[in-house]
């Protein structure tokens, strides 16, 4: 069964929330995925039973789903059965007891659960239910039945799982040109997932049994490549070959390539490239691709290779797609080695060669960095101006603004000529992180900066829930939070306007519900918070979320709370169910094996990575692991930049370019992901602080110089 590891948030207020015999702390602990969050719940449900309270039926659907969540199927058939509950969770516990039902082996009573949710469901939890019942009339044996629920579900979501039952009961149907159009999707679509492999088997199986073409044959190989599926990938490529598909040298040479490509993931960098010489040879575009990758890997051993590399790449194959990329990384490597004279040149060069190429503004960027590296700073302000007037909606205008009136300053210029250009990057972009550098270069200049936000986040002021999220409401206060999310998530896609993103921001907030709050601000409210500067719309984009946990852990950890909110911000924009491709997890995106790190270093039992969506545990082990940096890096850019790409990372940035003053030091950060992050977390820091700080204290100020990180602590 699933496991509800990945529930969005939706916390209730527990003051006059009505919540009834579910105590403040049970719902709490459901929130927050509490090892102890079922024992609660059941002890809430003794004594309401115990006092004949009103809320058993209620308490019983929380037990039950609970049970379920921890496969304790009879037990959750015990709780839900015979339920009584209040009419907006009535299609709830049909749902749930369905899934036991389901779970328990009874396919014809779980189908007939799930049909009785469908009689009042919601439009979010029909989709569910309907799908539900069309698989568990499929197992009933029912296909009849089960093929129009499963045809509607799997056209709205075609998941692996709904293509797979959908291919089952078109086959059941007679619907053979269906069935197999599905099972050729799970197997091309979703390659490293087990119904791909039984779908083959279904496939071939069939009476023709239908042959997969090269082109789908090489799709299967880069999904499988892509999920990590190394041995799987290359048994793929050999049953290709097996195939004679690749009959002319166009698809040997492609076939080669990718072959190539699986070859370096396993490890066999010989055969690989020999596989790359194979496809060298074949037509402009194949080859072209494969010097790419050729260039791109020696990035990764030798810049002074990969740039020769990137040079004959861009001369052998100019009309290629790959020869903007190349030309793009000769001027980035002239750069990384601290050639800047040729950097200007390669720069000046790939702008004339590639003026389509969607890289210009940061070309001219790169272009300005090396006049400036070059103490030539009337040609970077040249630059520079170019950027603004040519990329008006670039997100890089900000950085070129700062960067013009620094190199002012950087010639010996006065205040005169410095302050108005720093003044017109604080006003311009007060949430950016060149206006945190512009405020502490005014403050050199013994000035006082511009406000960027006169008024600090302000939630929005409303009356009650609005109507449409009054469902979310109940469903959260019966402690069932990933339905409440999934059901306030539906309602906010429907919002039409800025006034009513607004209040349904602020019903947000004062849920709890951080992450959805902030995802509306941010399609509906980027306005109203960074133009007209409304603190009810900066509320929801720097919330205090968690605020008692993020707070109690910051203290006993000595670690700025703002820091952690920044770090949170950017990890996981304050939603708890967020996992990435590198399986960081949770608000504070942790990884298992640094998870299982800190649980050694604070010697308790390590966490199954499940429990890193629980916002309490994310939240401890993102401030006991930020406390660390800090006291390594002793500066929030150099703890941000070790959280990102790790402690060795900013280690060796340091002592390449530490003695740098911190702006040019964060710009030569080598990697593209970690350099805006870092960027982000100081901006998020700062805003923060000036938001929610002492007031009556002295304005925190950033340090421009960087410091040397001590040689002990942490590594991970």
């Amino acid at each position: 069964m699933r496991r509800w590891t990945g529930w969005g948030l939706l916390a209730v207020l527990t003051s006059g929330s009505g919540a009834g015999a579910q105590s403040a702390s049970t719902l709490e602990a459901v929130r927050l995925h509490r090892a102890d969050a079922r024992t609660r719940a059941q002890a809430d449900l003794q004594a309401c039973e115990t006092s004949r309270c009103a809320d058993a039926g209620r308490l019983s659907l929380l037990v039950g789903t609970l049970a379920l969540a921890e496969g304790d199927v009879e037990e959750a058939r015990t709780r839900l059965t015979g339920a009584q509950v209040a009419e907006p969770l009535q299609p709830y516990l049909a749902y749930y007891l369905g899934q036991a039902h389901f779970y328990a082996g009874d396919a014809e009573a779980a189908a007939a659960a799930f049909g009785r949710a469908l009689d009042k469901a919601s439009p979010t939890l029909t989709a569910r239910a309907r799908t539900r019942r069309g698989e568990a009339l499929l197992a009933a044996g029912k296909a009849k039945e089960a093929a129009p629920l499963l045809e509607a579900a799997a056209t709205e979501t075609p998941t692996v799982e709904l293509l797979f039952q959908r291919a089952e009961a078109r086959g059941a149907v007679g619907n053979a040109s269906g069935q197999r159009a599905d099972l050729r999707a799970v197997a091309l679509r979703f390659p490293a997932h087990p119904y791909a492999t039984e779908a083959l088997a279904a496939l071939e199986a069939l009476k023709p049994p239908p042959r997969l073409s090269l082109a789908e044959h090489l799709q299967r190989t880069r999904g499988l490549l892509d999920a990590g599926a190394t041995s799987r990938a290359l048994e793929e490529l050999e049953t290709l070959a097996a195939a004679k598909l690749a009959r002319t040298p166009v698809d040997r040479a492609r076939v080669a390539l990718v072959r190539a490509q699986v070859l370096f993931a396993a490890g066999k960098k010989k055969e690989a490239q020999e596989q790359l010489a194979l496809a060298r040879k074949g037509p402009p575009g194949v080859a072209a691709e494969a010097a790419y990758l050729t260039a791109r890997r020696a990035l990764k051993e030798d810049n002074a290779t990969a740039r020769q590399l990137m040079v004959a790449l861009e001369k052998d194959f100019p009309k290629e797609g790959a020869a903007a990329e190349a030309g793009f990384f000769v001027g980035w490597l002239d750069i990384q080695a601290g050639h800047f004279e040729d950097a200007v040149k390669s720069f000046t060069a790939f702008e004339q060669r590639h003026a389509g190429s969607k890289r210009q503004d940061e070309a001219l960027w790169y272009r300005a960095f090396a006049h400036l590296r070059l103490e030539q700073h009337p040609q970077a302000r040249e630059v520079l101006d170019a950027l603004v007037n040519r990329f008006p909606k670039s997100s890089l205008v900000p950085q070129a603004r700062y960067w013009k009136a620094r190199s002012h300053a950087l010639q010996g210029a006065g205040a005169d000529v410095t302050a108005p250009g720093y003044a017109t990057v604080i006003t311009g972009a007060p949430n950016s992180y060149y206006a945190l550098l512009a405020t502490e270069r005014l403050r050199e200049l013994g000035q006082e900066p511009p406000t960027g936000f006169p008024e600090s986040p302000r939630p929005p002021t409303g009356q009650g829930v609005p109507p449409e999220l009054e469902r979310g409401v109940a469903l959260a206060q019966a402690g069932l939070f990933r339905d409440a999310a999934e059901e306030v998530q539906a309602r906010t896609a429907r919002i039409r306007d800025a006034e009513q993103a607004l209040a349904f921001a602020g019903a947000l907030l004062r849920l709890g519900e951080f992450g959805s709050a902030h995802a509306v601000a941010a399609r509906h409210l980027w306005g109203r918070a960074f133009g007209a500067r409304a603190p009810d719309a900066l509320a929801a984009f720097y919330p205090r979320a968690f605020e008692n946990a993020v707070q109690s852990e910051a203290t006993r950890y000595e670690v700025s709370p703002y820091l952690v909110w920044a770090i949170m911000r950017r990890e996981s924009a304050f939603r708890p169910e967020v996992a990435s491709a590198a399986d960081a997890r949770g608000l504070m995106q942790v990884i298992p094996p640094t998870a299982r790190a800190i649980a050694k270093r604070l010697a308790e039992p390590e966490p199954d990575p499940a429990e890193l969506f629980s916002p309490a545990l994310s939240i401890r082990y993102g401030a006991w692991y930020l406390s660390q940096l800090m006291k390594r890096f002793a500066h929030p850019a150099l703890a941000a930049a070790a959280y990102n790409a790790g402690p060795e990372s900013a280690v060796k940035w340091v002592k390449d370019k530490g003695a740098l003053p911190l702006d040019l030091f964060v710009e030569e950060i080598p990697f593209r992901e970690t350099r805006g992050y870092v960027k982000q977390v100081l901006a998020d820091l700062y805003l923060y602080q000036a938001f929610y700080g002492d007031k009556a204290g002295t304005a925190p100020r950033l340090s421009l110089t960087v410091p040397a990180p001590a040689t002990e602590g942490v590594t991970f």
